[in-house]
Order: structure tokens, then sequence, then C-alpha cells
């Protein structure tokens, strides 16, 4: 049966190593204060935002909530995100997805200051990221790497198949898995007999929000499994994976809830402070 990976465990142990650091920048005079956008009445978007606002209260950072009406105009939205650009005291910015339709989010997280992207989805940070120049990354990969390395699971040789293609998780976890020398197979939607990638991999990351996709016969023995996938089940959230079967043949494996979720916040909290120490010089 495979071991529980963790991240509610990991995310509470950071998170105390986190309020100490806003603590002594505090002391400095020093607050980290970031702003999120959000636009319309997406509720699952309205969750997100106060589940961070909490986190940050409890971290001693300020958040600030701009929510805008749904029929929002995109020239609307630019502006705000030039004038916490421009403002000194925001140490960084997010837009939360998804937008309205007539809301161009590219044309959004392309106007954001890349020294102010919380969410390191502005195009320079993207580039920044896959040449290996990086000062902040997505937190969902970035929680998804420090959990592997808090178990001490090595990616070196290791052939890792990713089920998703997004800015979010699949492709910023391809480009961060690669520096540690993973063989990297992206897989998505359009891939053929996904079951013949995956029996072959040592590591499954799967983040596709197709409920119980990975099913134990899809596996090897041994691999490494973590689920991104957050899905409502008959009124239980269950993630990509058919946990109970694949648990008993892989040698780690996430839950959901309490594996990769606690960590997207607790990421999200670590880039705000990183920026923060950025823009004061600090190391």
């Amino acid at each position: 049966m495979g071991k529980i990976l963790d991240g509610k465990a990991l995310a509470n142990l950071l998170g105390e190593n986190l309020k100490e650091k806003v603590k002594n920048l505090k002391a400095e005079g020093i607050t980290p204060h970031f702003c999120v956008i959000n636009i319309g009445d997406d509720t699952a978007s309205k969750i997100y935002v106060r589940s961070k606002k909490r986190k940050a209260e409890k971290l001693g950072i300020i958040q600030d909530i701009y929510q805008m009406p749904a029929d929002t105009k995109q020239q609307e939205v630019l502006d705000l995100i030039d004038k916490l650009n421009t403002d000194p005291e925001i140490n960084g910015l997010m837009v939360q997805m998804p937008t309205p339709e007539q809301i161009s989010a590219d044309e959004l997280l392309a106007r954001i200051d890349p020294n102010k992207d919380v969410d390191s989805l502005t195009p320079a940070n993207v580039g920044r990221l896959w040449l290996k120049d990086h000062f902040v990354e997505p937190a969902t990969a970035e929680g998804i790497m420090a959990l592997l390395k808090h178990y001490e699971i090595p990616l070196n040789g290791k052939n890792v198949v990713i089920i998703g293609r997004s800015n979010i998780v699949g492709k910023p976890l391809a480009a961060l898995m690669l520096e540690k020398n993973a063989t990297i197979t992206i897989a998505h939607s359009k891939t053929q007999n996904l079951a013949s990638l995956t029996k072959r991999a040592d590591v499954i990351v799967s983040a596709t929000g197709e409920p119980c996709l990975i099913k134990a016969d899809m596996v090897k023995d041994g691999v490494i499994v973590v689920d991104v996938g957050i899905n409502r089940v008959n009124g239980k959230l269950v993630g990509d994976v058919d946990f109970d079967a694949v648990k008993e043949k892989a040698s780690y494996i996430t839950p959901v809830p309490g594996g990769v979720g606690p960590l997207t916040v607790q990421f999200l909290m670590e880039a705000v402070v990183n920026l923060t120490r950025r823009q004061n010089g600090r190391k």
C-alpha cells in the first residue's frame, strides 16, 4: 500500500516558517501586500479568493480583493492593473481565473509587472521558467516539487507522465521537473492510448479534472502518483485517480482532499513573500 504524500501537513509546516519570515520583515518596517482582481460571480473563484485571504491573514500578509462586476470592460481592468503596478506599496498582483467572456485574460496577464507577478503567468516569467532563470513559479507546480522533495523522492532519470497541459500546472511542472533531470511526457485530452504511457511511468501527475481517470490497471507497481484533480461526485470530493484501487500498487500517492490543494495556497503566499523580499533587496 502506498505511503500518503500529506500536502496538508507540509503546508502547515511551511506556513509556520513563512510566518516567521513575515514577522522578520515587519520588524524591518516591511509588510507583504498583494492584490487579487476577481471579475464576475463565479462561485468557485469567490471561494478560492476567500481561502487565500484567510491564509494571508494567518501569516500576517495584507491581501486586498478587487471584486469587479461581470460586465466589467477590458480597459477598466487594465487601468486597475496599471495603477497597482505603479503603487510602491503593492508587492504582488494576480487576476483570478476564469474571467468573463468579454475579458481577454491573456492581455491582462501580459499587463502585469513581472516583478509583481504572483502567479508567474506573465509572458516574461513563463519564458524565465523555461530558461531556468526564474524568481517566481506557479504555485501548484512549485507545491508539487516541494512535496516530492520533502518526501525525498528523486526525479533524476525518472520517467514522468504529466496528464494535463495547462499554463498553471502541466507546462510549468514539466519545466521544473526537467531541471531535475526527469524525462517528461505531457499527455492531454487528445492523447491516444493513455494507458500505454502511464503503465511505463515512474511518476504520474494528473491534472485533468476528470474523476477517477487513472485506474489501477493503468499503473505499474511502485509508481508515484500525484493527483491534482478536484472533482465533486455525489457530494464528495474526489481526484483524477481511483485512489482506493491505485494506492494498493503505488509506493507514494496524494489524497484528495489534503494532497496538493493546501500547497497551492501556501506557495502563492510564498511567492508574495519572495517578491516582497526581492523588491526590498533581500535574498
